[in-house]
């Protein structure tokens, strides 16, 4: 059996600028650590602001597992579809993938979190 957990919330900000600020209020709020990346900026490993808009209207949701490529073996088995050109490899193995469907204006994507 595939176990899913929810790894983060992905908000697209307008521009790095904006994410930054983002990212400060949840460290003000919550003590959420920020720490930038070259395409996001996180807040602790729950939110993940983006210096740009990606995928899905408002952000993306993210959807850890420990084997990625099990998980979406376990949801094309049940009619769900991926996005093939989004795949992410990490040592060969795959460790990130955004379905094509989106929930309420957010994509969502599977992400490996071995354990």
């Amino acid at each position: 059996m595939v176990e899913y957990t929810l790894a983060h919330v992905g908000i697209n900000a307008a521009n790095a600028e904006e994410a930054r600020q983002g990212a400060a209020i949840f460290e003000a709020l919550f003590g959420f650590t920020a720490k930038e990346g070259n395409s996001s900026v996180f807040a602790a490993k729950a939110v993940e602001l983006m210096k740009e808009p990606y995928l899905g209207k408002h952000g993306h949701i993210a959807i850890g597992t420990p084997d990625v490529a099990a998980a979406v073996a376990d949801l094309e088995g049940r009619g769900f579809t991926f996005r093939p050109e989004s795949a992410k490899y990490k040592n060969g193995v795959l460790n990130a993938i955004y379905l094509e469907q989106e929930i309420c204006g957010f994509a969502i994507h599977l992400v490996g979190n071995a354990k």
